[in-house]
């Protein structure tokens, strides 16, 4: 790393583990770094809007701050000093939290979410608050664009998130995921996206669509960073009943030990249905045998069970959400955007004993999920993120055109996220390749619970081979 960086736009593109090492190295510092993402805000947030806010004198008082004690030898580790985006329905102590509603307008917590807290104590600078639907259920409006294709879907609900990742105007974001959240915005946005095991890191303070599927978890440009930021996040919250009372270990110690050895599953009846277009196919296929010819051992798999995931999931997260929101929904119903209303009260009319069935059939699937690993001896099953890239805003909800499939865009695209949210088992999004046009494709690595160690070697090994991760969209900026 080249002494004394002041360039913002090398500055902007470093990864985090290449801004740890300059900030050590004493090749730049925090307060550059901010500055530098600070600018990029400026600069690209009239065209993408991914930012709710970006309190500029509070993170540079923090990166002040973070100079100083690394100056005098107190570094707290990689996120130290690193300028990090907080998706908006995750409390921020003293910074409006409004959810991307009306009905949280003004909504200052005080207190921080556990995630938040545990970023601040690893020394990271929280460098705005990013767009998300609303309540991470309904639209964004006006819409968050990806620089890929303003006119496409940008993803949701951690739209913000994935879009700031990926114009450079955070190194890292937190994001939730209840159905593929932060899996779906990673695969369209060309980044990294993790859903970890549920109850791994805290979602005390976050926001809740669906109690029982929301997910907390790392956006970042590679594999290592994702990692990095899990380190600082994971573990134990007594805060949060749902938090599993189980140690986190290193995720980056082993991350560079490869594939060899590894049993990863495909089930190419359901992950490669007729509605995975061709350049995702292909890329998928690509991944596969760049895997086994590294040493994976990829094993033909066949889970009927994948077919509940969509029913079942809907079933749950439409009667949770509306139980959330049913004291506000009477309150300030006229402040809820229409949609987001029209879906909250049709899971109203979800009955209690439709609501238990779906919680019956999470199970059956869950023991299948359980049966099929130790059953195969797998490491991970293997997927496309999504079978499309990103469709075009106006045919989102529109009979596919490409296919004769009975799906819309919108079906399509959660098609492959949800069962690792109904199974709380992890689940990764990583690029893998562009389509003829141009359009980002990524691949799902989907594990045992709790390993989302292995995950990242899979990962990794993958990436080392390939520059798809640093590859950004042609849309132009200005100068920045």
């Amino acid at each position: 790393m080249p002494a004394g960086m002041t360039d913002s736009k090398d500055l902007i593109n470093l990864s985090i583990s290449e801004a740890a090492e300059a900030l050590q190295t004493g090749a730049t510092t925090s307060v550059a770094l901010t500055q530098a993402t600070l600018e990029r805000i400026k600069l690209t947030e009239p065209t993408v809007r991914a930012y709710a806010a970006a309190p500029e004198e509070a993170a540079l008082a923090q990166a002040e701050a973070a100079d100083q004690e690394i100056s005098e030898g107190n570094a707290r580790g990689p996120l130290h000093g690193i300028p990090i985006g907080i998706k908006d329905i995750i409390y921020t102590k003293g910074v409006a939290t409004e959810c991307g509603s009306k009905v949280m307008e003004g909504f200052v917590p005080d207190f921080d979410a556990t995630v938040v807290r545990k970023l601040d104590e690893a020394g990271a600078i929280m460098i705005g608050k990013t767009m998300p639907h609303e309540f991470a259920y309904g639209v964004n409006e006006p819409p968050t664009r990806s620089p890929w294709e303003l006119n496409s879907y940008p993803g949701g609900s951690s739209t913000g998130s994935g879009v700031a990742v990926t114009v450079r105007s955070a190194f890292g974001a937190l994001g939730t995921d209840t159905g593929g959240s932060i899996r779906i915005p990673a695969s369209i946005n060309n980044i990294v996206g993790l859903k970890p095991t549920y109850g791994r890191v805290s979602a005390y303070g976050v926001i809740p669509l669906s109690w029982t599927l929301d997910h907390v978890g790392p956006m970042t440009r590679t594999v290592l960073d994702n990692a990095l930021m899990l380190n600082a996040i994971a573990g134990h919250d007594p805060k949060d009943l749902t938090s599993a009372r189980q140690k986190a270990p290193d995720y980056s110690a082993a991350i560079d030990e490869g594939v060899h050895g590894m049993r990863i599953g495909i089930d190419r009846d359901f992950v490669l249905y007729p509605g995975v277009i061709d350049d995702v196919r292909a890329a998928t296929e690509a991944v596969i045998s760049e895997l086994a010819e590294m040493g994976a051992e990829i094993v033909e798999i066949s889970l009927p069970e994948f077919e509940l995931t969509p029913e079942t999931l809907f079933t749950v997260m439409m009667a949770e959400a509306s139980a959330y929101h049913r004291g506000r929904l009477r309150e300030k119903g006229d402040l809820y955007d229409p949609a987001t209303r029209a879906t909250l009260k049709m899971g109203e009319l979800i009955p209690a004993t439709h609501y238990v069935t779906g919680l019956r059939a999470r199970e059956r699937y869950r023991s299948a999920m359980k049966a099929l690993f130790r059953g195969e001896k797998l490491d991970a099953l293997i997927s496309p993120t999504m079978p499309l890239p990103a469709p075009l805003l106006t045919d989102l909800h529109q009979p596919r055109k490409d296919m004769d499939i009975g799906e819309t865009p919108m079906v399509s695209i959660i098609h492959h996220t949800f069962s690792a949210n109904l199974g709380g088992q992890p689940a990764l999004s990583a690029p893998c390749g562009f389509t003829r046009d141009g359009l980002p494709i990524g691949y799902q690595l989907m594990g045992r619970p709790f390993d989302e160690a292995t995950l990242f070697r899979i990962a990794y090994a993958y990436e080392r081979a390939h520059d798809w991760h640093t590859r950004q969209a042609p849309h132009d900026f200005g100068a920045g």
